[in-house]
C-alpha cells in the first residue's frame, strides 16, 4: 500500500504531527503513544477517527512498523483507542481525561473569556447576528439576477475558468477591475478617481473593516448616525471605537448636532445617498457642511454608498466623495445589492496619500482578493452589460416597491406607515401604535416572514419603532402572502 492511498482511506489522523527526537532518552515508542495520546484528549483526533495502518503509520511518522504497533496496543489497552477485526484501529468514543480539559465538552468558568480578545468579547455581548434570512417575504438582501444576466454571466465565466495563473496577486485588486470599477464610479457617482486609489474587498464589510485598521486607534472617538446600520456599529465597537451618536432628521445627519459634540471625532460613518435605515437622503447643503466641518475638524469621513445604484425618483445626488474638495472621503461601494452577494465583491477608493497605509493593512488582512470574480465582473462592466443588467433591476424593484407599498396600504393602514423609498431595496414601515418593533419581528418570524425591527438600531435611548421591509425580487405572490401574514400577526399582536 502506498502512502498516498493510504491517506485516502485512513482519513484526517496522518496529518497530526509527530515530533519524534532520536536524541531524547524516552523511548521512541513511548514518544510516539504520548504524542498520538494528547493528541486523542485535545480532540485533534476525533472519537470515530480511523488511525493510520501499521504499515502508513510506519511511513508517515518514519518509525518502525513494530513500534507503531506497540504504540497501538498501548493506546487499547488504557481505553483510548478500539480495535474492530477486519476494520482498523479507532479513537474511542469514550475518552478517558477528556472531559473536563479545555476543548472537551465538561469544560466551563471563566477561564474560557481568557481566551478571547476583548474585541470578540464585545461582538459576543452586543452583536446578535443571526443566521441568513431565509429567502421568505420581505427578507433583505436578495439580489437573484435575471436569465439574461445569468446567461452573460456564465458566458464570461466560462472565458475565465483555467486562465489564472498561480501567482500572489495585487493587494489591491486586479488592475482591469479597478479601471472597470473607476470608469464607472465616474459617470454613474461622480466619483474622482483612479484606479491605484481602489481597493477591491470582500463586499463592503470588509471595506469599512479596512478603514477602520487603517485610519482609527482604540479609544478614538468616531461619530455614527443615530440609527446606524448595525454590522458598521459594531465592526468599530470590536476594533475599540468610542461611538458618539449623532441623531437623523428627515434630512439625514445633523451637522449642527455634530458640530456641536463635547469631544471631536476622529471619523464620521455615514450613509447620506440612503440612510440606513430610515431611508432618508442627505441634501447638497448639508453634504457641503459636513464636509466643511471634517475639514475644520481634521475628521475622516465613512462615505457607504451601499446601495446608490437603485434610485426610482429624481436625479441620483452626487456622492460626497465626488464634492470634496479636502480629500477626507473614505468611499464605501459593494456589488452585492447591484449584482451578486456570492461575489462578495466591494471597493474602497482611498485618498492619494493614504493609499500605502491601507495597502500594507490590506496585505495583512488576506494577501489578496481572489480573482477569478474579479475578472468576471471587469468584463460584466468594461463590455457595457451592467448599465442594461441595473436598467432592468431598477424596473423590477420599482414595480415590487409599487406593489408591496399598495398592498400595505390596503391591509396594515391601521398599524403601519408607509412612503414609497425613492431609493434603495428596502422600505421603512413605521408602527403607529405603541408596539415593540422587536416582539412584532419575532411574531413575523414565526409567521414564516422576515422584517427588521429598527429600535435596536439605535444607540441613544428612542421610542422609535418602526419595521424594515426588503422588497428586491420580490415577487406579487410573496407580496400577497406576505402582506396577509403580517396583517395577521398585528391580529393577534396585545399592544402594551
Amino acid at each position: 500500500m502506498t502512502v498516498e492511498g493510504s491517506r485516502r482511506r485512513e482519513g484526517t489522523a496522518h496529518l497530526v504531527t509527530i515530533a519524534i527526537d532520536r536524541a531524547s532518552p524516552v523511548p521512541l515508542v513511548r514518544q510516539l503513544y504520548l504524542a498520538l495520546r494528547a493528541a486523542i484528549i485535545a480532540g485533534v483526533m476525533q472519537p470515530g477517527t480511523r488511525l493510520p495502518s501499521s504499515r502508513a503509520g510506519a511511513q508517515f511518522w518514519g518509525v518502525s512498523r513494530g513500534l507503531v504497533i506497540e504504540a497501538y496496543e498501548t493506546l487499547l489497552s488504557e481505553g483510548y483507542a478500539i480495535g474492530r477485526i477486519g476494520s482498523g484501529t479507532f479513537v474511542s468514543s469514550d475518552v478517558p481525561e477528556r472531559s473536563g480539559r479545555p476543548g472537551g465538552e465538561g469544560w466551563s468558568g471563566p477561564e474560557r473569556d481568557r481566551l478571547l480578545s476583548r474585541a470578540a468579547r464585545t461582538v459576543i455581548t452586543t452583536f446578535h447576528q443571526p443566521d441568513p434570512p431565509p429567502q421568505v417575504p420581505f427578507a433583505t438582501g436578495r439580489t437573484p439576477p435575471d436569465e439574461k444576466t445569468r446567461a452573460i454571466l456564465n458566458r464570461i465565466a466560462n472565458r475565465h475558468v483555467g486562465t489564472l495563473s498561480d501567482h500572489y496577486r495585487n493587494p489591491q485588486g486586479e488592475a482591469w477591475l479597478r479601471e472597470a470599477v473607476a470608469a464607472y464610479l465616474l459617470a454613474a457617482r461622480g466619483v474622482r478617481c483612479l484606479p491605484d486609489r481602489i481597493f477591491i474587498t470582500a463586499g463592503s464589510q470588509q471595506a469599512i473593516d479596512l478603514a477602520i485598521r487603517a485610519l482609527l486607534d482604540p479609544g478614538d472617538v468616531v461619530a455614527v448616525e443615530d440609527p446606524c446600520y448595525p454590522p458598521a456599529r459594531h465592526a468599530l465597537m470590536a476594533h475599540g471605537a468610542t461611538l458618539a451618536p449623532v441623531p437623523i432628521d428627515d434630512n439625514g445627519i445633523d451637522v449642527s448636532a455634530l458640530a456641536a459634540l463635547t469631544v471631536r471625532p476622529r471619523a464620521v460613518y455615514v450613509t447620506p445617498s440612503h440612510q440606513y435605515p430610515t431611508g432618508v437622503v442627505l441634501p447638497m447643503a448639508r453634504r457641503l457642511a459636513l464636509l466643511d466641518w471634517a475639514a475644520t475638524a481634521g475628521a475622516w469621513v465613512i462615505e457607504d454608498d451601499y446601495d446608490s445604484e437603485f434610485r426610482y425618483d429624481g436625479p441620483p445626488l452626487a456622492a460626497l466623495q465626488g464634492i470634496d474638495e479636502h480629500h477626507c472621503v473614505i468611499y464605501v461601494g459593494t456589488f452585492s445589492k447591484a449584482l451578486l452577494p456570492g461575489f462578495r465583491l466591494g471597493y474602497l477608493v482611498v485618498p492619494d496619500d493614504l493609499v500605502p497605509a491601507f495597502r500594507a493593512m490590506r496585505t495583512l488582512l488576506d494577501r489578496f482578493p481572489a480573482p477569478f470574480q474579479q475578472l468576471v465582473v471587469a468584463d460584466f462592466l468594461a463590455e457595457g452589460h451592467f448599465s442594461s443588467h441595473l436598467r432592468r433591476l431598477r424596473d423590477s424593484y420599482r414595480r415590487s416597491r409599487d406593489v408591496l407599498v399598495s398592498l400595505l396600504h390596503e391591509r396594515l393602514v391601521e398599524h403601519l406607515k408607509v412612503s414609497p423609498p425613492q431609493q434603495g431595496v428596502h422600505l421603512l414601515a413605521r408602527v403607529r401604535a405603541k408596539n415593540d418593533d422587536t416582539v412584532l419581528a419575532r411574531g413575523a418570524r414565526d409567521h414564516g416572514v422576515s422584517v427588521l425591527p429598527i429600535s435596536p438600531m439605535h444607540i441613544a435611548p428612542t421610542s422609535d419603532q418602526g419595521l424594515l421591509l426588503g422588497f428586491s425580487a420580490l415577487t406579487d405572490a410573496e407580496a400577497d402572502l406576505g402582506t396577509k401574514r403580517l396583517a395577521a400577526v398585528f391580529a393577534d399582536f396585545k399592544p402594551s
